[in-house]
């Protein structure tokens, strides 16, 4: 199949199928990307650290760069735009013509349905990229490898966000935690 189609068709799939924004469809997303061998795991988990601290939506993120890395610049336009136009699709479906229908009982049934299975698949996303970054286990019979390194940056920020958070009284920027963890990151993996 040419790769152009495939990577629309794929990122149609993506954006029709998964619900709770970007997070969620992550998983979707790295199982396609393992399956069509686009990136390895590694590539992958290093993508979404990228694609946390750049601009923009991570599914948008993610869709214009496996794109670009398969297809160009073209390939790049048309992931993008088949992860986005499912989701533009029923909106503007919603917007004109069901915008009564999500006052009834029926839909806000479905919708809290939906919430627990979208906190699954992000809780089940974070526990994999953790046990594979941190502990360096992807399969079950992989053997326990700790990166310590990467633990302690993990405990220094969960320490320091709830800290700053208690002595300013409001939530510190996700930016500035980004840009710490990034020179804090460079100062212990940097082969100096």
């Amino acid at each position: 199949m040419n790769i152009y189609l495939l990577l629309f068709l794929t990122f149609l799939e993506i954006g029709a199928v998964s619900f709770g924004g970007g997070y969620g469809m992550i998983a979707l997303v790295r199982e396609k990307v393992l399956t069509n061998g686009w990136l390895t795991d590694g590539e992958f988990l290093d993508f979404i650290a990228v694609s946390e601290s750049t601009p923009g939506p991570i599914a948008i993120n993610m869709a214009t760069f496996i794109g670009s890395t398969q297809g160009g610049f073209f390939g790049a336009v048309l992931a993008t735009f088949g992860v986005v136009l499912p989701s533009f699709l029923i909106i503007l479906l919603l917007l004109v013509v069901l915008s009564k229908l999500l006052e009834t009982a029926g839909c806000k049934a479905v919708l809290k349905g939906v919430r627990p299975a979208v906190i699954a698949l992000i809780v089940g996303t974070g526990l994999t990229m953790f046990l594979s970054v941190l502990l360096s286990i992807k399969t079950v019979s992989d053997t326990l490898t700790p990166d310590f390194r990467g633990i302690c940056l993990f405990a220094l920020i969960a320490v320091l966000v709830p800290l700053i958070k208690k002595l300013t009284k409001k939530k510190p920027s996700g930016i500035l935690i980004i840009l710490f963890a990034a020179a804090v990151g460079m100062l212990l993996y940097y082969p100096w």
